[in-house]
């Protein structure tokens, strides 16, 4: 009878274990010593795991709190690491009545001396947003992986997988830094394990794990170092308003409320202006902050404290990793507001010289105001976001050179969006563009007019804020056959792919409207480069008149004077008006070509061009 007993005793203990037996998954997989702030918080995955009790026995690390969730799937560590903690390995024993039932090796590396003193992106950078899955294939040796849901690879379908990747990007670093291009900002690289469209990387299924199909963790350190090499920043673009609907713990949420509306999915209404808006209803700003934002991309609750640490410490734990120049978020204001403080300030106090840009498409400068750090906002919001992207000066610059010019249409609108930054904390911190890739190409919006093209960028690289490209705007690609579809938006770029006819980045096969906006560019930003009057200098602009902008960029050592003349006729401006900007200069030294100029003569202007002009006596 004993000996029965014994046996049945021990095929329950086996049993048991065997429930504690599975790979646990713990987040963030490793930190570092010397953090400003010494709390971390552990997520802990395992089967049964809540039930055991962790134990820590390594010097200057203290158990500060345990945390069961929900699920006993699910453990939170809170722990507290002292200035004092050596960089090393220790285990974590998860005990139940005494037995170790599972342990793990976490990892404290030691902190590059120079990590918190990282400098983000700022007005003497350009940014080169890419669509890695449609800029170039490095490797075609990842483009299937039979263990993602989506598993074909076909350019012809503009919602598939194209096969560009993070080697493809390395490939193309000298290229990038040849044109002139001080910062990258990739779409996001990490897994999208969706059936469908996962190509474009916002429906995230791991936080912490790259995809596969774009690489590995390694090719990514190698990026940033590479580009860090070349003179350029990496950017970060961040998703911690959704995930995505495969996310591994969609099936076992640690708490109930982990997402919003988890038992009946109700979309955003996308109202935005409820962030700010003293009459909005409590229904509308619920719906706006909790809803999905569409039915694959389940809306994260950021209100639950759990997962505010969790979204936090995985910013933290990219930027450490990889040295990040900067973060891009995306869908800015859906997010708890709360949390986005918590959040960006949280990284910039670890990081004071970093630099995080929000999305928030409108168009309305006010509400692009709102969000950005010293702004003084009747609601309380204080956050410690840097930038913020100036969807009113995009809009404004389509208008002011498609619409025909009148009292209020035309370039006015460009002058008037100008006349509108007195609403901004820090305008010099705007991310101005002409497109990205949720719009349709600048060339598609500029009716594929290559004379506006060229005003456009003229501008974009000499007004204030922090211009970003998208890739292959220097190609003339666009998407007039579709507008809207964002598919064709994000089209492959010419000579990414082995057998390409047409070679972007060599030059190769391109037509004479491609070279001149190419060589164009490239001239106008290498010149950008070395100019800190167009970084940081003052901006003086007088009102258009009769087809012609006019605005200089001045400092005490030198003055920059921008002529646009929409007209189609070519024009010698008379720069009497101009004396303000001018001043005691005497001539004008055209930046592009070379050729200086008397402005006591008149200036001669191209018709429907922009002149740039370095000032000199």
């Amino acid at each position: 009878m004993y000996q029965r007993r014994t046996f049945i005793t021990v095929i329950m203990l086996m049993i048991f274990i065997r429930g504690y037996s599975q790979a646990l998954r713990v987040e963030p997989m490793n930190w570092w010593t010397g953090m400003k702030n010494q709390e971390l918080r552990l997520l802990v995955h395992g089967e049964n795991i809540g039930e055991t009790n962790p134990v820590i026995n390594y010097a200057g690390v203290t158990v500060k709190k345990i945390n069961k969730a929900d699920s006993k799937n699910y453990l939170f560590i809170d722990l507290v690491i002292s200035k004092t903690t050596r960089p090393g390995s220790f285990p974590i024993l998860f005990k139940k009545d005494g037995k170790t039932l599972q342990r793990f090796n976490y990892q404290l590396k030691q902190r590059n001396k120079n990590a918190a003193g990282v400098e983000g992106f700022n007005a003497s950078d350009v940014i080169y947003l890419i669509t890695p899955d449609r800029f170039a294939n490095g490797d075609t040796g990842n483009d299937i992986d039979s263990s993602m849901r989506e598993k074909k690879i076909n350019r012809k379908n503009d919602y598939g997988r194209h096969g560009g990747d993070i080697r493809g990007i390395i490939n193309q670093l000298d290229y990038l830094a040849d044109m002139g291009y001080t910062a990258i900002w990739p779409t996001p690289l990490l897994e999208n394990d969706m059936p469908g469209s996962s190509y474009h990387g916002y429906a995230i299924t791991d936080y912490y794990k790259v995809d596969p199909r774009f690489g590995t963790l390694d090719d990514y350190k190698e990026l940033a170092a590479k580009t860090r090499q070349k003179g350029m920043k990496l950017i970060f673009d961040g998703v911690v308003n959704h995930s995505g609907s495969y996310y591994w713990w969609m099936n076992d949420l640690p708490f109930r409320n982990w997402v919003n509306y988890p038992d009946s999915i109700q979309n955003t209404n996308h109202r935005r202006t409820v962030n700010q808006d003293i009459y909005a209803a409590e229904t509308d700003r619920q719906l706006m902050v909790k809803g999905w934002f569409v039915r694959q991309m389940p809306d994260l609750n950021q209100q639950n404290p759990f997962l505010a640490s969790y979204l936090i410490q995985n910013s933290i734990w990219w930027i450490e990793t990889l040295g990040l120049g900067g973060i891009r978020q995306d869908t800015y204001p859906y997010s708890e507001k709360k949390f986005l403080e918590n959040w960006t300030c949280a990284i910039m106090n670890e990081y004071p010289r970093f630099s995080i840009v929000g999305e928030e498409w409108s168009t309305n400068p006010l509400i692009a105001a709102y969000w950005q750090q010293g702004k003084q906002n009747n609601t309380g919001y204080k956050g410690c976001l840097k930038s913020t992207m100036d969807f009113p000066m995009q809009a404004a610059l389509v208008a002011g050179l498609t619409e025909p010019e009148s009292w209020d249409k035309g370039l006015v609108k460009l002058y008037e969006g100008l006349a509108n930054d007195f609403v901004y904390a820090n305008p010099q911190d705007l991310l101005v563009f002409g497109d990205n890739h949720d719009m349709d190409r600048l060339f598609t919006q500029l009716k594929k007019d290559v004379d506006l093209m060229e005003i456009a960028l003229a501008y974009l690289l000499t007004t204030r804020g922090i211009p970003q490209l998208y890739y292959g705007t220097e190609t003339l690609l666009e998407n007039s056959d579709k507008p809207g579809d964002h598919g064709l938006i994000r089209t492959d770029f010419p000579g990414g792919w082995a057998g390409d006819k047409v070679n972007g980045f060599s030059g190769s096969g391109l037509s004479d409207d491609q070279l001149r906006i190419k060589n164009y560019l490239k001239k106008l930003l290498n010149w950008r480069k070395n100019k800190p009057v167009i970084h940081l200098g003052n901006t003086l602009h007088f009102g258009p008149a009769k087809g012609v902008y006019v605005y200089f960029r001045y400092n005490v050592q030198e003055t920059v004077m921008v002529i646009i003349n929409k007209n189609a006729e070519p024009i010698k401006l008379d720069t009497e008006r101009f004396e303000q900007g001018t001043g005691n200069k005497k001539t004008g030294k055209n930046v592009i070509s070379g050729e200086r100029l008397s402005l006591a003569d008149g200036i001669p202007v191209p018709a429907r061009s922009a002149l740039i002009l370095e000032l000199g006596k």
